[in-house]
């Protein structure tokens, strides 16, 4: 027995909606509803494939339908990475769960942190981490006195590898809030 696929409007995109195109899962990165002066309206979007990582540009007609990708996520915690895969405990089952890893969301990943895989059709696709991330500082040159006056940045190497800009004042050995989609500094750490 064949079970339809549900569908959504063009229309009704958002950020993080995990879509089906040409038998691969996407997930839509940014959209934008366009209305021309002259013409039909459509959608133009930027999706990531989810199995392969890369991103393409597409262009929907507006209230074009589209197939929603049948993903399920479910909570894990990482618990440890072995060579270029990177193993987590589903909290339901208690199973280990291998993903390889991807510089999106790797250089987050601290052990013990919790985060949302995503399945489809069986297989774990993708890692959503929390929006936010609090992760010290390992290394980063001292602020030099008088550059704060123009809220300047410098490079930050975190505890997890990642490097991000931070405002001149924050130091070595602090921990700080990371958004995690924009890559950017938040703040301290409280």
């Amino acid at each position: 027995m064949h079970i339809a696929a549900a569908q959504v409007s063009s229309n009704d995109f958002k950020t993080g909606m995990s879509i089906e195109m040409d038998g691969q899962p996407y997930k839509v990165v940014e959209f934008l509803h366009v209305k021309p002066g002259k013409g039909a309206a459509f959608v133009r979007s930027k999706i990531k494939n989810l199995l392969t990582g890369n991103s393409v540009e597409k262009t929907w007609r507006a209230g074009e339908t589209v197939e929603l990708a049948q993903v399920e996520t479910k909570e894990a915690q990482f618990t440890y990475q072995e060579g270029d895969d990177y193993v987590f405990m589903d909290m339901g089952t208690y199973e280990e769960v291998r993903i390889a890893e991807d510089p999106e969301w790797s250089k987050y990943l601290k052990e013990g942190m919790d985060v949302q895989v995503m399945e489809w059709n069986g297989k774990v696709i993708n890692v959503d981490l929390p929006n936010t991330v609090e992760l010290e500082i390992v290394e980063t040159d001292p602020g030099v006195k008088g550059n704060t006056a123009q809220g300047g940045s410098k490079p930050a190497t975190l505890e997890t590898g990642a490097v991000v800009q931070v405002p001149l004042f924050i130091q070595q050995g602090e921990k700080i809030k990371v958004d995690t989609r924009s890559h950017e500094y938040l703040s301290r750490a409280s």
